[in-house]
């Protein structure tokens, strides 16, 4: 070694069942870092939605930092109690190349005891090396879809004899919501198993508006059958199908096309130019409905996890 050498890196890693606001302040800074960078968020809203607030079950904050400064975050959850953890990770642009996307992956797969899956958010290509480098495989494909809402005439929704649409009315609603979410989405780990707790979370959030959104119920006996919750990205001018579920036993009969319309319109009244959705590439009717409604794929968000 001679006095010309580069000064050795100290990278240190530390795990935390709950952050401070300094450190979830710092995580939101290097997040929005990489997003400039990347052009989306490598962690998804509940991960964001769950940097704050104190503890939550099953959640572990990986922060990995290089000489003192923080650059690379993980986040993993382990509250399914069928599929294994799942975990998201992104290291601050001005520090990758130096194996800390790696350092972060093999310590998931620790404290996973290797059954882990993690999301790769647009599925860039430094991602696909890494989750080859750990040994990971190609498990799912979420795409995100958008169509224009300009010039392009929506239908008229046309709802199920027997059934009425009206707004959700925040505190009144949240119990019935949430079990016809359950029921919706039972084949779904992270939408199907949101708590009260997870809906607080996003009332609490500025662009939480209950004007758009809708729920279908029987008129017969008021029970809430199917809804759609629609999302405004004010700052991208962007509308979003953000949640869309019918009850099983309600599915088959036109609603969900029924109640995307609904919420489309809403969007298009709003003055938003496009709206976008997530969908499972494997969900072959969904994808075929939102073909028909004008939607395209944009981009896809790939899942990789372990052998098991």
């Amino acid at each position: 070694m001679t006095s010309d050498d580069p000064a050795p890196i100290t990278r240190s890693l530390e795990t935390r069942s709950e952050l401070s606001p300094d450190e979830a302040e710092a995580v939101l800074g290097l997040l929005a870092a990489a997003a400039r960078e990347d052009g989306q968020q490598a962690v998804s809203e509940q991960g964001r939605l769950q940097l704050r607030g104190g503890a939550r079950p099953g959640v572990s904050h990986l922060l990995l930092s290089v000489d003192g400064e923080l650059a690379g975050y993980a986040q993993l959850e382990d509250a399914d109690p069928v599929e294994a953890p799942a975990a998201e990770l992104v290291v601050h642009p001005a520090h990758r190349g130096h194996g800390h996307g790696r350092a972060l992956g093999a310590a998931l797969l620790a404290a996973s005891g290797r059954r882990l899956r993690v999301w790769a958010h647009g599925g860039h290509s430094a991602a696909r090396h890494l989750a080859q480098g750990l040994g990971l495989t190609l498990f799912r494909e979420l795409r995100q879809m958008r169509r224009p809402l300009t010039g392009f005439e929506l239908p008229e929704p046309v709802l199920p004899e027997g059934v009425r649409v009206r707004a959700f009315v925040p505190g009144q609603d949240d119990a019935a919501w949430l079990a016809v979410n359950a029921e919706a989405f039972a084949h779904h780990p992270e939408q199907g198993s949101l708590t009260q707790r997870d809906l607080d979370d996003r009332k609490a959030e500025p662009w939480f508006d209950p004007r758009g959104f809708f729920l279908a119920e029987r008129q017969s006996d008021g029970r809430l059958i199917g809804f759609h919750w629609t999302k405004v990205h004010r700052e991208e001018r962007l509308g979003e199908v953000y949640v869309l579920g019918v009850r099983p036993g309600a599915q088959g009969g036109g609603l969900g096309k029924a109640l995307t319309l609904i919420g489309l319109r809403h969007l298009a009244a709003e003055g938003l130019p496009a709206a976008m959705l997530y969908v499972d590439a494997d969900n072959k009717a969904a994808v075929s409905v939102y073909e028909r409604l004008g939607f395209t794929t944009y981009e896809t968000d790939l899942m990789y996890r372990t052998e098991t």
